[in-house]
């Protein structure tokens, strides 16, 4: 932690003394010191908010990342009162407060310590630019782990990293960079088996210690704003991750087609050539679903233009490419150019939507255009304006809009200066306060427009930076990566480290954004990315003239690409239906190990495995040349998806890598729905939904959820909820099904494949009627039917 200089920026550190009185007002209490005050609010058994206001006056309870939907259940509180502390307790947890210096120890109903102060609450006044520092220390629990914090490329276990939050243009980012492009304050503790999370929800600049200074002690503070955070307790970790998400928002469902392959390049230049990369993908039968259009499509730079040497016909091309299936995305940034002929100048200027300096100059700085302003999102205002402006490119029909360099980026002064002024929804602060939000709130704006302009249709935003619960309207990439191994890795780490802060819906630069991969490298990092809820090929190739597309790398190459993308859109329904869990309840997409075997230690540093739903069990090849890999599996039986070997959970075992293979596990007991072969997502209307199912004498439940994919119908109850449960014995398998919706799914039956049957197959019941069995009905270890996709009950004995 910061101490005191001798340039005299820093006071002395200040702390609470003795609490003189207190009070409770419904679910909150209050406790009071000479100056400061603790509030401390019960919005649930398991999530308790903590606010100190150090001199005895709360700043206004405002957040950006809060969702208004936030709500309190608490169903059983209240307070004791002892000599040396107070008792906050709910129906899950014990809150002690101590008497003398506030100092907080938050235990379970058996008493074990969860999570405790160390010096706790402090605060130091800053001097030189105002306000207070804010600090809060906790004791390291005997061997406790930590996770989360965003997207921090390094290990996934935070046990002796310090982190900090301050979105950066990080270029060409390597391995423990940081801070990077986005700004997630929340992380998860564990420890004997039990969970906790923190989420400090504070705008200035952060920083967290995990026992990087001292090695007992974790702690985070920030450079301004109050000390406000939220304790969110499991156990469980994936419960942790609900809670957060309950706080933060969870994410509508996306488009589709938003989570088919899409491709990308700096730039596709001119519109004859996205025509033969459209053209090319149907000749060579690799689905794709999405085109993006980097900078070059603009006129000059200038947002919300189009070249008119290089795509004259906008609504021309894109309806063109709609009739093959594509969708297009385009860029849009932040900076307008300073042009007093460009419309959109004009009418910044005239209602005074750009930013200013302290002394009321505009805030001025170079990007794509030259000399631009740009717009302050912290103004509702002008969040409305910049809403308004996606008309037109909806009217010629975009789907998609990719907000980058909104950290915000400026060229050679790096970010805005701190005396650039924001309006911050009628408070009127300095860029100290406003930098972590800017992108958050400029992403928010971009969607806003988007879902008015394409309604019915669902909107399909893509951002680069953000504060905590942006979860809520956009996607996100992990940035200006390097086509390296160790990118690949980081690539892995990085997107399960936004999955389980809040942030599922991310991918990365496939292949690299920098540099130029090998073919090895290429469809290697396909096959991690279509396990990867965004997956996007990118490359900086216009300054190298390099091509990366799926083929750009000859044949053998491209069989390989091929395939996996072509897995991907097999899986599209389980895809669906893991991202509909997480925008229902918050379930992360992507979980590490640890997240869904706590109990093991062996999970907690493993960062190569990870879990993409309830079923896959997915580990990367992550080196060059590698021909087998050692990969840990958790407790259970899991079956290998190239060959249905059946593995017992609890051991490292190791797993050939031929290049056109990668270690895929499916969980025993699983239903995995899979669509048949198709080029984009608009096919996918056919006669059979594949159902494969994996034998296990557990009884387990799998999931399927189904709608129309791109409009908002499923919010009047237009869509599907199937449940499978299998009972099987070790003589019997029984899958059983409820149907729940609405929806009426085009496919009307479902070939089903029956995986890892350990007995012959004598007769086969559907909904208690005997299927006649034929030589079509068995394959090498699997059994076979169609049936009609009301089905009831399958028995096979």
């Amino acid at each position: 932690m910061q101490v005191t200089t001798s340039s005299g920026k820093y006071s002395a550190k200040h702390y609470p003394d003795t609490i003189k009185e207190w009070k409770k007002e419904g679910n909150y209490f209050y406790f009071y010191t000479t100056e400061t005050i603790l509030e401390v609010r019960i919005i649930s058994d398991k999530i308790i908010r903590f606010r100190y206001a150090a001199d005895g006056n709360f700043q206004r309870d405002f957040s950006y990342a809060v969702s208004d939907r936030l709500e309190e259940s608490p169903v059983h509180f209240g307070l004791h009162e002892f000599e040396e502390n107070f008792e906050i307790y709910t129906e899950a947890l014990r809150i002690y407060i101590s008497r003398d210096d506030m100092r907080l120890t938050i235990t379970d109903l058996e008493g074990c310590i969860i999570n405790q102060d160390e010096l706790g609450f402090h605060w130091q006044y800053y001097l030189q630019k105002g306000g207070k520092i804010v600090y809060c220390s906790k004791q390291i629990q005997e061997d406790e782990y930590f996770f989360g914090m965003g997207d921090k490329p390094t290990d996934l276990n935070l046990h002796g990293k310090r982190m900090e939050n301050f979105g950066t243009d990080a270029y060409g980012f390597q391995k423990d960079t940081d801070p990077l492009y986005r700004n997630i304050p929340f992380y998860y503790g564990l420890h004997r088996g039990k969970a906790y999370g923190i989420f400090f929800d504070n705008t200035f600049r952060t920083i967290f210690d995990f026992g990087k200074e001292r090695e007992n002690v974790t702690s985070f503070w920030a450079r301004g704003g109050e000390m406000n955070y939220y304790f969110i307790y499991g156990p469980e970790l994936m419960k942790v991750a609900e809670g957060y998400t309950s706080i933060t928002g969870t994410a509508e469902l996306p488009p589709l087609w938003a989570l088919g392959y899409q491709q990308c390049r700096w730039s596709y230049y001119p519109d004859k050539r996205v025509k033969e990369i459209a053209a090319e993908f149907r000749k060579r039968e690799i689905p794709c679903d999405v085109i993006h259009l980097d900078i070059d499509y603009m006129e000059g730079f200038r947002c919300f233009t189009w070249s008119k040497e290089g795509f004259p016909e906008p609504a021309g091309l894109i309806k063109e490419l709609a009739d093959q299936g594509f969708k297009v995305v385009v860029i849009i940034d932040p900076g307008i150019k300073v042009d007093p002929d460009y419309n959109i100048y004009k009418q910044g200027i005239q209602n005074n939507y750009f930013c200013k300096r302290q002394d009321g100059a505009l805030m001025e700085g170079d990007v794509w255009p030259g000399k631009c302003v740009f717009p302050d999102y912290t103004n509702p205002e002008v969040r409305k304006w910049w809403a308004g402006l996606f008309k037109d490119l909806v009217d010629v029909g975009v789907r998609g809009v990719w907000n980058d360099m909104n950290e915000p980026a400026v060229f050679e002064m790096g970010t805005f200066p701190e005396d650039v002024r924001h309006d911050y929804d009628g408070e009127a602060v300095s860029h100290r306060k406003a930098h972590n939000v800017y992108g958050h709130l400029m992403s928010k704006a971009t969607a806003a427009g988007m879902r008015k302009f394409l309604m019915p249709n669902r909107p399909f935003v893509i951002s680069r930076s953000c504060y905590a619960g942006a979860q809520r309207w956009t996607s996100f990439w992990t940035g200006d990566n390097v086509s390296s191994w160790d990118h690949l890795w980081l690539a892995s780490v990085q997107c399960q480290r936004m999955s389980v802060s809040g942030i599922s819906f991310v991918g990365s630069d496939i292949g690299g954004f920098i540099g130029e991969p090998d073919g090895e490298l290429y469809v290697r990092w396909i096959q991690l990315a279509v396990f990867h809820p965004l997956m996007r090929t990118h490359s900086a190739s216009n300054e190298t003239g390099f091509n990366q597309e799926p083929w750009s790398f000859g044949t053998a190459y491209e069989t390989v690409a091929r395939k996996f993308i072509q897995l991907r859109y097999n899986l599209l329904p389980y895809i669906y239906t893991t991202f509909w869990q997480y925008s229902r309840y918050g379930t992360p997409m992507l979980r590490p190990l640890a997240f869904v075997a706590q109990h093991d230690k062996q999970t907690y540093d493993r960062s190569h495995e990870f879990m993409f739903g309830d079923s896959l069990l997915v580990s990367h090849v992550s080196e060059q040349g590698m021909k087998e890999k050692e990969i840990y599996l958790p407790e259970g039986e899991w079956y290998y998806y190239w060959n249905d070997e059946l593995y017992t959970g609890g051991q490292v075992i190791k797993i050939a890598t031929p290049l056109d293979e990668m270690p895929l596990f499916v969980k025993a007991g699983a239903v995995l729905p899979n669509y048949p072969k198709i080029q984009h997502v608009e096919e996918r209307n056919q006669e059979e939904m594949m159902l494969h199912v994996y034998y296990s004498t557990q009884e387990t439940g799998s999931f399927l959820y189904e709608d129309a994919g791109d409009h908002y119908g499923y919010k009047n109850g237009q869509y599907n909820d199937i449940r499978f449960k299998q009972v099987s014995e070790k003589d019997r398998f029984v899958l059983r099904k409820k149907y729940f919706g609405q929806y009426n799914a085009a496919y009307r039956k479902h070939n089903i494949t029956v995986h890892g049957l350990p007995f012959k197959a004598k007769e086969i019941l559907v909904d208690g009627e005997a299927v006649k069995l034929t030589a079509a009905n068995f394959g090498e270890n699997t059994v076979n039917l169609v049936v009609d996709r009301k089905f009831e009950t399958l028995v096979i004995r």
